[in-house]
């Protein structure tokens, strides 16, 4: 299978060259996959220290906040799926929550407009940040490493600084803008006011201190003590509403995840407050009506299967879905085998089915540059985390002297119920804005297993496109015989119920399927790229185990199982910076 090479989702520079989808990383006692090449490296390491999953994912997770700052974090939030060697799975949610002070208007004018920029780049659009006591509270209960030993290579990169690859400094440029709003961002990511370029060494002694605070007295620093201090204070004076009050009250919630089956594969994802589980069930439900993989990749028959069902279950998570201590989340309803066959009833074999006479007409709302890192040890624990700033670099803005760069994901919330967020998504009262309330989102970290077997992480960033990416990427493995590498490049579509019209990424689908499906009522709207997924799958590059021959050549395939060889990483092509990391 062959699709086109992109270096990043965020910047395309010239047109794409065509090549053979690279064979996946193989390894046999431990595998990190992650968007930015250290982080992976790092995770790598603490495996062959004899560190599991969980201690990999605390260490990526600290070390991405200093090398992948764009989206890596402790000033913002995220979830993580776990599945250990025993077979018990469960979730732990570290999102942002909502200031005690929040309002329902509070990103409005007097005449109920929403005002441009201030769930974004204000100090306004900070939630109370989760990051540092999820990772704490995964360490605590699920890893087996002390937390200095799991910090240091983080401390290390903050305060000795790191060279920049072309992958690394894209960004910056990119960001310039963005990041010139703060005095503090700019003086640590446009030194001189000019943006960092390959070969700079990228040094954040403020982060440093930090985080050797945090490592030798744990999340109290960050919540009781003087680096929550001076978030508030950078807060205040930025005229944000963050206080000790928000920072004492933050509290990690660990649930259980979704789950569900498809063609005999069992799906563990991300529960409310995220959609992704539950929306991932509710298509793969739908899907299961449909034999994907006669249809073929891509073929109009399966776009137009797999439109639909996108269609009908982002119409339930728009408008149906939200916060668990706030809003009845019907879950058990839209995963039910039952309602996905309703839904089926309702989806014309012909024609494409106008979002419009649909009931129920609220988008939904996200920001998109999360990150997501997917871990397997030698016993078989699994981690999959997506943790997010929400905008790239967050709000832009800086607190104080600590090097954290804050979150924006304020915005995730509907700042007015029908009014469209940054990347189009448009919510309705379930995901209101209220004190203590996380906001809905769309990550999706998530793990297959079959018959009690580990068998595949995945996840990705993407907004309100994770959902699709992740369902993709295990569509494309299930249904198509992909390897875990093909999968995750594979060419993305994308629909969200509102708007009406089916993103595509280039090269998503052929000329002839485009006609026959605008001949059936499509509209399309043509995008680059997008998401960043990382995947592991075990056993074998393909769930068939890489073995084969060539149809054209009678040669052996490229993707050959490597003797010896259980676990195969795939770091998305569409990322620069990033790769997987085999420990053997």
């Amino acid at each position: 299978m062959r699709f086109p090479f992109v270096f990043l989702t965020f910047l395309l520079a010239g047109a794409p060259a065509y090549a053979a989808d690279p064979a996946p990383v193989a390894a046999s006692r431990g595998m990190v996959v992650t968007a930015q090449r250290l982080a992976s490296d790092v995770g790598a390491d603490i495996l062959r220290q004899g560190g599991n999953a969980v201690d990999a994912a605390v260490a990526v997770g600290y070390a991405l906040a200093v090398v992948y700052p764009e989206a890596g974090n402790i000033g913002g939030g995220g979830f993580m799926t776990l599945r250990l060697a025993n077979g018990r799975s469960t979730f732990l949610d570290f999102r942002e929550k909502a200031p005690l002070a929040a309002t329902a208007t509070m990103f409005q004018d007097k005449n109920g407009n929403v005002v441009p920029g201030l769930s974004t780049a204000s100090w306004l659009s900070s939630g109370v940040p989760g990051t540092v006591a999820g990772l704490e509270a995964a360490r605590v209960k699920y890893g087996t490493l002390p937390r200095a030993a799991l910090m240091a290579p983080a401390i290390r990169f903050a305060r000795d600084g790191f060279a920049l690859t072309q992958g690394d400094a894209v960004i910056f440029d990119l960001m310039t803008p963005h990041l010139t709003q703060d005095r503090a961002t700019a003086a640590i990511f446009l030194p001189g006011g000019a943006p960092l370029k390959p070969g700079d060494r990228l040094r954040q002694p403020a982060l440093a201190a930090t985080l050797a605070r945090i490592s030798q007295d744990g999340p109290a620093a960050m919540y009781h003590g003087p680096i929550g201090a001076d978030i508030v204070a950078a807060s205040h004076a930025g005229g944000g509403i963050l206080t000790q009050g928000d920072l004492d009250h933050y509290k990690v919630r660990e649930l259980p995840p979704v789950e569900c089956d498809y063609r005999g594969y069992h799906i563990i994802s991300a529960p409310p407050p995220s959609s992704g589980g539950v929306t991932m069930c509710e298509i793969f439900g739908i899907l299961q009506g449909y034999d994907l993989a006669a249809m073929g990749f891509h073929s109009a028959a399966e776009v137009h299967v797999l439109v639909e069902a996108m269609r009908h279950a982002y119409r339930d998570r728009n408008n149906r879905l939200g916060d668990p201590d706030f809003v009845k989340n019907p879950v058990a309803e839209l995963i039910d085998p039952a309602y996905a066959a309703s839904v089926r009833k309702q989806i014309d074999p012909e024609r494409a089915t106008p979002s419009a006479s649909l009931d129920a007409a609220a988008p939904a709302h996200e920001g998109s540059n999360t990150t997501q890192f997917s871990i397997v040890d030698q016993a078989g624990n699994a981690v999959s985390v997506t943790y997010t700033l929400n905008e790239w670099f967050g709000s832009g803005h800086v607190a104080g002297g600590t090097g954290i760069v804050m979150n924006d994901e304020m915005d995730d919330f509907s700042a007015k119920p029908g009014n469209a967020n940054m990347f189009g998504l448009i919510q309705g009262k379930p995901d209101a804005i209220q004190p203590g309330k996380t906001p809905l989102s769309s990550m999706s970290p998530t793990i297959v297993t079959k018959d009690g077997h580990l068998v595949m992480v995945v996840g990705s960033p993407g907004g309100s496109r994770i959902i699709t990416i992740t369902l993709e990427a295990i569509i494309n493995v299930i249904d198509h015989g992909m390897s875990i590498q093909e999968a995750i490049d594979a060419p993305r579509i994308h629909e969200q119920f509102q708007p009406d019209p089916v993103t595509l990424e280039r090269f998503a689908l052929s000329p002839e399927t485009r006609q026959i499906l605008e001949q059936r009522g499509y509209q399309f709207i043509d995008r680059g790229y997008w998401g960043v997924a990382e995947g592991i799958l075990v056993g074998g590059p393909t769930l068939a185990g890489g073995h084969g021959v060539s149809e054209e050549s009678a040669l052996p395939i490229t993707l050959l199982a490597v003797p010896g060889a259980s676990l195969y990483g795939a770091h998305d092509v569409r990322g620069g910076a990033g790769k997987a990391s085999g420990v053997n």
